[in-house]
């Protein structure tokens, strides 16, 4: 595959790789996460995790500023890819606890609840072309210590809240991927 990288190579992303994938999520080989990301995109596996209080808040978590793509917007708490050979549980595990210092002893019931393939363009620097595992949990302790290379904000917002009144919330220009997992929740 040529590159499309250009004077982007020396991002952190252009020294990665992401799992290609078909649409029913059948692996296609490794693709180099900046390619993934740029031109037309390569579909990739990725999955994003929302994670929730006992009384039904969600976590949103906002992206960092250094984040290439939806930086500043407000994410279901976070979103990746698994590296080859990890499951989406295992990828979601480490991410919950590089970005927000949430160790598994902190939750107890992390399950996919959903999967759906989306594209959508970030206006000037790249795309987002992928099969995204949803995952929930409800933290038992919701005590965080997030990373702030990672995460510009927490905010933690009633769930049915936010879907029912999107006016309300807009303000917080939210992922695409997150927007797309609450629809289908609701719908």
């Amino acid at each position: 595959m040529s590159t499309q990288r250009g004077a982007s190579e020396t991002h952190d992303n252009a020294r990665q790789e992401v799992i290609a994938v078909d649409a029913d999520d059948n692996e296609q080989g490794l693709v180099n996460r900046l390619d993934a990301h740029t031109g037309d995109g390569v579909r990739h596996r990725a999955f994003t995790a929302l994670l929730f209080d006992h009384d039904g808040r969600i976590l949103l978590a906002q992206r960092s500023p250094e984040k290439r793509l939806w930086d500043t917007y407000w994410d279901g708490t976070v979103a990746s890819h698994p590296v080859q050979g990890q499951s989406q549980e295992e990828a979601t595990r480490a991410r919950l606890e590089e970005e927000l210092g949430v160790a598994p002893s902190q939750y107890a019931d992390l399950r996919v609840t959903d999967k759906f393939e989306y594209k959508r363009y970030y206006p000037n620097e790249g795309v987002e072309h992928e099969v995204c595992s949803v995952l929930k949990c409800t933290l038992d302790d919701t005590n965080l210590d997030p990373d702030e290379s990672e995460v510009g904000g927490l905010l933690w917002v009633p769930y049915e809240r936010l879907y029912e009144h999107p006016k309300w919330y807009r303000q917080l220009r939210l992922c695409p991927w997150f927007e797309i997992a609450m629809r289908r929740d609701f719908d």
